[in-house]
């Protein structure tokens, strides 16, 4: 060291400076970690208790929300970029720094922010989470990456599609490998398809309102905020960007709800099914927590039907009560395990089971449930969902029809199982379904129904309808 280096004041501690809005995406991505937490759960009490504060506007709400579901919807192309700039496992780096690199990734690649900007950013959200030693590390690796865009990482870091047309699709479009091969089996084949579907799981879905009928309309809810037309049902409206659904005076009231357009398409479809004979008792087995049940309601109150709403979870239950909290028509809501229900066999004439699943289907809301889930999942749920539909079968009465719905593409959860219980059970029958979803495009070859995000923008829900002949 020379004389003059020696002689040089060291430089003072700066405290690391806290940025509200990384914070608090950190702390929300560390909730997705450790606790299992869904992010859509997590984020709105902390944005809420940030405003509450006066540390928050909307644009910064605004950007928290980004870098939160951005940073979990590209997590395995980040990861995948990460692991080329650093010299041990992925594995091994502790999971809060990898939170961090992974916020900073998603800015330098995933948004406009500014590259010195993103990185100052992070590494100084690294002091403070982290302390000076892990910020260093921080800094390095993402001085590294931002030497290069997203596209030239993943030509990096993606195998050719010619060499594993799975694994690439997986780090290009950041879904696990199992999850790309399931989706791709549901789809038929072909590229242009499944690249579409897995870019529509990484978009931000729009908030749909449902306006519940007797209770509220569509002119309503379009003149209490900025709407589009719903593109399938005659309830729904779909929210301008940014709206708030929970200022409107109907969503408070319970008269209105937000519900994707695919699950008020399930339940309208079975409210609109030919039945033969009486139609005064209607069933959903599985009601929490409860979007679908209330829909339900709305429509049998309109023809002077009863709704029974049955969830098995005493706390889903209680949500069931409060979506269905005044409606005009006659309900009651109980909490009942549907594979030992207490209901006579026979004693209803519609029946909807939309079954506990993987939730495949609902990746653009719940981008973290894609990293959660395992194959082994799938034999976990199956039992359970032969169970439900073969018990709301029983339910029915002859004439009457059963809904089975999932919110899940995979086969193993919609048509093997349908195709299973049908053997077993006997005396029941398919019926198309597509003539009751009208207007609706691609719905396949029938008779039972696939939505898609990427061709009707919904949710990826499933539907068979049933009728009961014996």
């Amino acid at each position: 060291m020379s004389e003059q280096a020696r002689r040089r004041p060291p430089k003072p501690y700066r405290r690391p400076q806290k940025d509200p809005v990384r914070m608090l995406a950190f702390e929300a991505l560390r909730a997705v970690d450790e606790r299992d937490a869904y992010a859509n759960l997590v984020l709105p009490p902390l944005l809420r208790k940030a405003r509450e504060k006066g540390d928050f506007d909307g644009r910064d709400a605004a950007l928290a929300t980004e870098l939160v579901y951005g940073t979990l919807r590209r997590q395995g192309t980040y990861d995948a970029i990460i692991a080329a700039c650093i010299d041990r496992p992925l594995r091994e780096v502790d999971p809060p720094v990898l939170d961090v690199l992974s916020l900073g990734a998603h800015q330098l690649l995933g948004t406009r922010i500014p590259t010195h900007a993103a990185v100052s950013a992070s590494v100084e959200l690294a002091r403070v989470v982290l302390g000076d030693g892990r910020a260093k590390f921080v800094n390095a690796v993402l001085r590294k990456i931002s030497q290069q865009d997203l596209d030239a990482w993943v030509e990096q870091v993606a195998p050719p599609y010619e060499d594993d047309a799975e694994d690439h699709l997986a780090v290009v479009h950041s879904h696990p490998r199992w999850v790309v091969s399931a989706l791709w089996d549901s789809l038929g084949g072909g590229r242009a398809g499944i690249e579409d579907l897995l870019e529509a799981d990484n978009e931000r879905p729009e908030v749909t309102l449902v306006a519940r009928p007797g209770r509220s309309t569509t002119e309503e809810l379009a003149g209490a905020t900025e709407t589009l037309p719903g593109r399938w049902s005659p309830y729904a409206l779909r929210m301008a960007e940014g709206g708030e659904p929970g200022a409107i005076e109907a969503v408070k009231d319970g008269r209105a709800g937000v519900q994707d357009e695919g699950s008020q398409l399930v339940a309208i479809a079975l409210a609109n099914a030919p039945v033969e004979g009486a139609d005064t008792r209607w069933l959903d087995g599985c009601a929490g927590p409860g979007g679908k049940a209330a829909l339900l309601a709305a429509l049998a109150a309109e023809r002077g039907a009863f709704l029974l709403a049955s969830e098995k979870q005493p706390h889903r239950a209680r949500l069931v009560e409060r979506a269905l909290a005044g409606n005009p028509g006659p309900y009651q809501v109980i909490a009942a395990d549907g594979t030992r229900p207490p209901w006579r066999p026979g004693s209803f004439d519609r029946v909807l089971v939309d079954v506990p699943c993987s939730g495949l289907g609902a990746l653009r809301r719940r981008p973290e449930a894609r990293w959660r889930r395992r194959p082994e999942d799938l034999d976990g749920f199956a039992p359970l969902q032969r169970a439900l539909l073969t018990e709301a079968l029983s339910a029915v009465r002859v004439g009457g029809v059963v809904g089975y719905a999932t919110c899940s593409p995979h086969l193993a959860e919609t048509r093997v199982v349908v195709d299973d219980v049908l053997k077993k059970v006997g005396g029941a029958e398919l019926i198309d379904a597509r003539p009751l979803l009208p207007g609706v495009p691609a719905l396949g070859d029938g008779p039972d129904v696939q939505l898609w995000p990427h061709l009707h923008g919904t949710d990826a829900m499933y539907l068979a309808l049933l009728r009961r002949t014996a």
